[in-house]
C-alpha cells in the first residue's frame, strides 16, 4: 500500500551526505549504513553512517516507525525526496532501504546515455504510440520516463497524466509554457488498468505508466497507444525482446490474437537500460513513423520478436556513425 509522504519540521543533516541509498533498521536500534552516490554506478562500496549523522538517522527512523507501515512510500524528509522500501529479513529483522531522488527529473542529457541518443528520444515526443523503457529493478527506468515526460511537456506542450506506485518526481502542475501534468498514485494492484482507462477521459497527449504488470494495464496501454496518445511505460525485463514478449503475453490474455496487431501498430520505440561501472548502458529499437509494413512491425505481428535484435543493432550503428536512425 502506498503511504503518504513524511515531512519533518526541520532540515536534516543527512541532506549534506553524498549518498545514493541509506539503510535503517525499524524494529530495533542498529547502526545505519549507506552507499555513496556516484551517478548511478552499480556495486558501490557500503559503509556505516558516520557518527555525526546518528541523531538525524534516528529522527528518520522515528518518522518511518510512526508513518510508514506499508511496503513502499515516497518520502519527503529534511530537504530530501526518497523512495522507501520495507524488507523483513530471513531472521525477522525489519529494515527500510531509502533511495535518494532529485525533486525534478534530470535533463535527458544528464542521464548518462550516449550523446546521440537524447535528441532521438526527444524527437519521439512528436509521435503517438508506445515508448517502452525496460530493464531490471533499480536501473533508472522511472528516471528516464520522468525525464522524457518533462521534456515533452516543456517543448511540445499538452496534458500529461501519470500513474505511479508511488509518485517519485514532482511533475505536478505547469510544465513549460503550454504543458500541464497531473500525477496519480495507484493504491491497489488491480487499479492499474482502470486508472489508465480513466486517464483517457482527461484527453492527455502523454500518459506515463509507472509499470506494466497486469493484463488489464497491458490491454489499456496498447489501446491508448493506438488511439492517438503517447504512452511512456516501464517493464521489468532482461532485454528488449523479453519486454516485448512479456507485454504481448499479458495483452493476449484479454485481446487474444489482436494483441500482436496492436503492439505492432502502436509501438514507437523500446529502450533497455542498465547501470554499469562506466555509466548507463542502453540499447534501443525504433519503428518507422507511418510505415505499417516496416520490418520491426512485421516481425511483431508474426511473433518473431527475437529476430528484431539484428534491426536494433543496425539502428544503433547508424546512430553512432551518422547521428540518426532512419
Amino acid at each position: 500500500m502506498i503511504q503518504t509522504a513524511i515531512v519533518p519540521s526541520r532540515q536534516s543533516r543527512l541532506s549534506e551526505l553524498n549518498f545514493m541509498d541509506i539503510y535503517v533498521r525499524l524494529d530495533a536500534d542498529a547502526v545505519a549504513h549507506y552507499r555513496a552516490g556516484r551517478g548511478g554506478v552499480i556495486d558501490l562500496p557500503d559503509a556505516d553512517l558516520p557518527p555525526e549523522y546518528s541523531a538525524d538517522a534516528e529522527a528518520l527512523v522515528d518518522h518511518l516507525r510512526e508513518h510508514f507501515d506499508g511496503v513502499e512510500a515516497a518520502v519527503d524528509f529534511g530537504g530530501m525526496r526518497m523512495r522507501a522500501t520495507r524488507l523483513e529479513s530471513a531472521r525477522g529483522d525489519v529494515w527500510a532501504a531509502l533511495r535518494r531522488l532529485p525533486d525534478r527529473p534530470l535533463p535527458l542529457e544528464k542521464l548518462g546515455l550516449i550523446p546521440q541518443l537524447p535528441q532521438v528520444l526527444e524527437d519521439l515526443g512528436r509521435r503517438s504510440g508506445l515508448i517502452l523503457v525496460c530493464g531490471a529493478s533499480g536501473q533508472g527506468k522511472t528516471s528516464t520516463v520522468s525525464s522524457l515526460l518533462s521534456r515533452y511537456l516543456e517543448i511540445y506542450g499538452g496534458i500529461g497524466f501519470t500513474l505511479e506506485d508511488p509518485v517519485e518526481y514532482d511533475l505536478e502542475g505547469r510544465c513549460g509554457k503550454n504543458g500541464y501534468c497531473y500525477q496519480t498514485e495507484i493504491k491497489q494492484e488491480s487499479d492499474w488498468g482502470a486508472m489508465l482507462k480513466r486517464a483517457l477521459r482527461w484527453h492527455p497527449h502523454y500518459i506515463a505508466v509507472g509499470e506494466i504488470r497486469t493484463r488489464d494495464c497491458a490491454n489499456q496501454a496498447l489501446r491508448a497507444a493506438t488511439s492517438g496518445h503517447t504512452v511512456l511505460a516501464t517493464m521489468h525485463a532482461g532485454s528488449m525482446e523479453e519486454a516485448l514478449e512479456g507485454l504481448l503475453q499479458l495483452a493476449e490474455q484479454d485481446l487474444g490474437g489482436r494483441a500482436a496487431l496492436l503492439l505492432a501498430a502502436g509501438l514507437t520505440g523500446v529502450l533497455y537500460q542498465a547501470f554499469s561501472q562506466s555509466g548507463l548502458f542502453a540499447q534501443f529499437m525504433l519503428t518507422e513513423c507511418d510505415n505499417p509494413g516496416s520490418a520491426v512491425r512485421a516481425m511483431i505481428r508474426d511473433k518473431r520478436i527475437g529476430m528484431t535484435r539484428t534491426i536494433a543493432d543496425q539502428q544503433m550503428a547508424r546512430l553512432i556513425q551518422n547521428g540518426r536512425v532512419f
